[in-house]
């Protein structure tokens, strides 16, 4: 192989940013799709789509008529609970359910499953599993751990690895209905300081060996051919430039000889380095960079300095050889097209009823039972049941993250053929007994006395770092659930609580007002499986049991964000472990809802006492409450969910994306296309703001200029449209340099002496412009104000 061709191995690129042509002219040894990422960049992609697109991935890649050697390509993806990005697919319960279940065979079984489906489509490498031991459950990526504790997280990562790749030795190992698996995040990304996502993780060297280690041991133990860097740090030091755990531990004294894969963009995170050029992260012991955006670049880059002794030919050597090695074990040299190989195209698998039956055994076996007054449960199939709830009837939410899209939102139930949400599953299984179900959203209901009511709520969908909390109390600023659940008891109704979440949270005000309490977790495509626990068989009895078991601690009060099994405090209020069945007492005493001096669900600045910290409205993700919108005079109130949409004319106004900027997708980017008036803004329920305002605060924004304005630019602060305050800004982003972050601040004073009202600020940051223009911006707060920041005057 040349030179070249050896660092066109070493790169994978993202289907978003890169062709079939691009991989024949740079020889790219890899491409991904990220989460939410799909073919034509279109979510509803068929299957043949995805096929299609690998088909000719592996035909560019393969092509000789350059005189080269012509390297398969190989595809990854992030099929973590199930082949989740693909339409129609069986989606399991979150890793954090699964745990609870306490079953290697059913994740063998789960593995089998989800490679059957990611073939199909034409891909053969699995960013999975995920092997992380969380120890703090505000960590955005917990409900991707099995388990707080190493046991559970050892036995399912030898299961998982067995599951998709097939067992070492046997005739069926990388076989043609196996997919290659990833085990990750090397190492220790469960154990960061306050749970922060890609943060640092402070432990002690014994305790990155015995608590964060055993997993990878039994992945690799059982054949897992790849291993993917972890973003976090170790006392300060990358992963992604760490020798001295990659190399010297990893690749020696674990004798792993697969390759080692970067996460998205890691390598651009260690010092001196950028997503282009990072010369460290090889010589560290990466094999393989993640790239998405910027691979040309980082292929010219990597190629020079392969040339000029930066990175060392012996040192690429070794990652191409690790990389061919698993391609050559995977018969990617022998199979030919995806479309060619034996499960390529049967699109049938996709959802199969009995795939959907695995997942459906898996979410009955992942419920935890922590309440059952008066043994309310199971209910009689026979029951008039009212389901009611936020979360009753909707399949993405019951998902979660990573669920067709990155953060698991923008998702309707019709973007799920064939599954189940928890409604339809309870509706079913009443309605076939001769009983009857209703529906009641916001639950006016005035029929007859129901037998019981189901609550269904929970956690919203995240991923990554924008799941990271401060605090585990379960919806602070709004308990309009709780006072629900009131209603329903004191008119005699007693309530059973489906619990939906991706971390044990502090719950003991709708634990209260529940008489049976159920963690679903995040169940995926098969809500049914609720059903199949919650009620008896038809003739009486059990007809399904509880079987789930924390795998989790679950905290009794809200200081508790830090609570293992085995801690020297122990104390939670339900232990590792813990988990009712129908023949235990399950009656609970009144639980505890004071929270510590100090704690607040409302947001505030504190400016009010005196102080002056920030409220951030957005940093990563809109904080709680708060919602993007576009518009233009066709319609002014288009929401944007998770900062991504676009206004409704044929030719759009303005356009609303999430990009990177530190992170993956952390900042957003809004386009204006010129064509007329169009406006973005971020909006909620009104706060008050006037001291704020009196303590000399501002609007702060960090942004870059991507496309100078061409037309007039403002900004304001709405109360209530048309009660607005605003001021020209079109100097300030038309003076800036192109292309480099700087931050805004603007004195609140300027927004009330323009006419804001400040006691009612229901829009604190609102930009609008009849030109084109291109704005990118990674966070918006309400923040004291700084004598270094850019500061736009009245």
């Amino acid at each position: 192989m040349t030179v070249r061709e050896k660092v066109g191995q070493i790169i994978q690129a993202e289907i978003r940013s890169v062709t079939p042509r691009d991989v024949r002219r740079f020889d790219l040894g890899s491409v991904l799709n990220g989460g939410g990422s799909f073919p034509g960049n279109d979510k509803h992609a068929a299957p043949e789509d995805w096929l299609a697109l690998a088909d000719a991935f592996h035909e560019a890649s393969t092509d000789t008529s350059d005189g080269g050697v012509g390297v398969p390509v190989i595809w990854g993806v992030d099929a973590v609970h199930g082949h989740n990005n693909v339409i129609g697919a069986t989606i399991f319960p979150h890793n954090i359910g699964l745990g609870a279940a306490r079953n290697p065979d059913l994740i063998r079984r789960i593995g089998e499953v989800t490679a059957r489906e990611v073939r199909a489509t034409g891909l053969d490498w699995n960013f999975g599993p995920t092997v992380a031991v969380a120890r703090d459950d505000r960590w955005g990526r917990t409900y991707e751990s099995y388990s707080e504790d190493p046991e559970i997280v050892t036995l399912y990562a030898r299961a998982l690895v067995e599951g998709l790749q097939g067992a070492v030795g046997s005739p069926d190992f990388l076989g043609e209905e196996r997919v290659i698996a990833t085990a990750k995040h090397f190492l220790g990304d469960g154990g960061t300081f306050e749970g922060i996502d890609q943060g640092d993780t402070r432990a002690s060297e014994e305790e990155l060996r015995d608590t964060h280690n055993p997993p990878y041991v039994a992945a690799l133990d059982a054949g897992a051919q790849a291993v993917m860097a972890s973003f976090s740090s170790w006392h300060g030091r990358k992963m992604h430039g760490h020798a001295g755990l990659l190399t010297d531990v990893l690749k020696g004294r674990m004798a792993f000889d697969g390759l080692v894969v970067g996460d998205w963009n890691g390598h651009g995170q260690l010092p001196g380095c950028s997503n282009d050029d990072c010369a460290d992260t090889i010589q560290a012991g990466l094999d393989l960079f993640m790239v998405p955006e910027d691979w040309r670049a980082l292929h010219r880059n990597t190629l020079r300095q392969v040339r000029s002794g930066a990175i060392s030919e012996e040192r690429l050597d070794d990652a191409v050889r690790r990389i061919l090695r698993v391609k050559l074990r995977a018969g990617l040299f022998d199979t030919g097209p995806p479309s060619e190989r034996a499960l390529g195209g049967r699109f049938e698998l996709l959802g199969a009823p009995e795939h959907r039956e695995v997942a459906r055994q898996a979410v009955r076996e992942s419920l935890v039972l922590l309440k059952n007054d008066d043994g309310l449960l199971p209910l009689p199939p026979t029951s008039l049941v009212l389901v009611a709830g936020p979360a009753a009837d909707d399949i993405g939410r019951q998902s979660g993250g990573w669920t067709l899209t990155w953060q698991g939102t923008e998702n309707t139930n019709a973007d799920f053929p064939g599954a189940t949400s928890i409604w339809t599953g309870i509706e079913r299984a009443v309605e076939t007994a001769g009983g009857r179900a209703v529906l009641c959203q916001g639950c006016a209901y005035s029929g007859e006395l129901p037998d019981a009511a189901i609550y269904v709520t929970g956690e919203t969908p995240y991923a990554e770092g924008q799941g990271d909390v401060a605090s585990l109390e379960f919806s602070p600023a709004d308990k309009s659930d709780v006072e629900l659940m009131g209603r329903l008891r004191a008119a005699g109704i007693p309530v059973v609580t489906i619990f939906l979440s991706g971390r044990p949270l502090w719950t003991n005000p709708e634990i209260n007002a529940s008489d049976a309490f159920v963690a679903a977790w995040l169940p995926g495509s098969e809500g049914v499986g609720v059903a199949d626990v919650i009620f008896g068989a038809a003739g009486g009895g059990v007809a399904h049991d509880f079987r789930g078991k924390l795998s989790f601690s679950w905290p009794r009060s809200l200081d508790q964000t830090v609570l293992n099994v085995g801690d020297a405090d122990y104390d939670p209020l339900f232990p590792y472990g813990y988990g009712l069945t129908y023949a235990d007492e399950g009656d609970l005493p009144e639980l505890d809802e004071t929270r510590p001096a100090g704690s607040s669900p409302v947001r505030t600045t504190d400016a009010t006492a005196g102080g002056a910290t920030d409220l951030v409205l957005f940093e990563g993700r809109t904080a709680e409450g708060w919602q993007f919108y576009v518009g233009d005079e066709a319609d002014w109130r288009v929401s944007a969910p998770d900062g991504r949409g676009q206004t409704r004319r044929r030719v759009s106004g303005v356009v609303l994306s999430a990009v990177d900027r530190n992170v993956q997708e952390d900042a957003r980017k809004a386009e204006w296309r010129g064509r007329n008036e169009a406006q973005i803004y971020l909006q909620s329920s009104p706060i008050d703001l006037r001291a704020e305002t009196a303590a000399g605060m501002t609007l702060e924004i960090d942004f870059l200029v991507e496309q100078a304005p061409a037309g007039r630019v403002q900004m304001r602060m709405d109360c209530g449209f048309p009660c607005t305050g605003g001021l020209l800004v079109t100097p300030v982003f038309a003076g800036v340099p192109e292309g480099a972050w700087d931050t805004l601040q603007i004195p609140l004073r300027c927004f009330e002496a323009s006419g804001a009202e400040m006691d009612r600020i229901d829009t604190p940051f609102l930009i609008t412009t009849d030109g084109p223009f291109t704005l990118r911006f990674s966070r918006i707060a309400i923040a004291p104000a700084d004598p270094a920041a850019l500061t736009a005057g009245c």
